[in-house]
C-alpha cells in the first residue's frame, strides 16, 4: 500500500490558525490593522529587493528577503481578516 506523505505545514500557516477570523474581536481587529513595518524595515526591504533585481543578492540577503515576504504575506492575511471582522460587524449593525 502506497502512503501519501502529509504536506509540511509552515510556521506562518500554523500562526494564522491562531488568528481565526471567527474568533477575532472588533477590538483586536482594530489593533491588528495598526500593525505594519517600521521605516527602517521598509528601507531594508527596498534595498534587498533592488539587490535581488540586480542579481547581486547574497544567499543570506535572499533568506532575509524571503522572511520579509513570508511575514508580509501573513500580515496581509491578518489585515484582511481584521477588515472582514470589522466589515461584518458594521453590516450587522446597519441591518439591526
Amino acid at each position: 500500500m502506497k502512503v501519501t506523505p502529509t504536506p509540511r505545514i509552515g510556521q506562518h500557516e500554523l500562526f494564522l490558525r491562531l488568528w481565526d477570523a471567527e474568533r477575532m474581536t472588533p477590538t483586536l481587529a482594530r489593533h491588528v490593522l495598526k500593525l505594519g513595518w517600521s521605516t527602517a524595515d521598509e528601507a531594508r526591504m527596498k534595498e534587498l529587493s533592488a539587490r535581488n533585481t540586480a542579481g547581486t543578492i547574497t544567499d543570506a540577503d535572499r533568506q532575509e528577503l524571503d522572511e520579509f515576504i513570508q511575514v508580509g504575506l501573513t500580515l496581509a492575511i491578518l489585515h484582511s481578516r481584521a477588515r472582514k471582522t470589522l466589515g461584518a460587524r458594521l453590516t450587522r449593525t446597519a441591518r439591526d
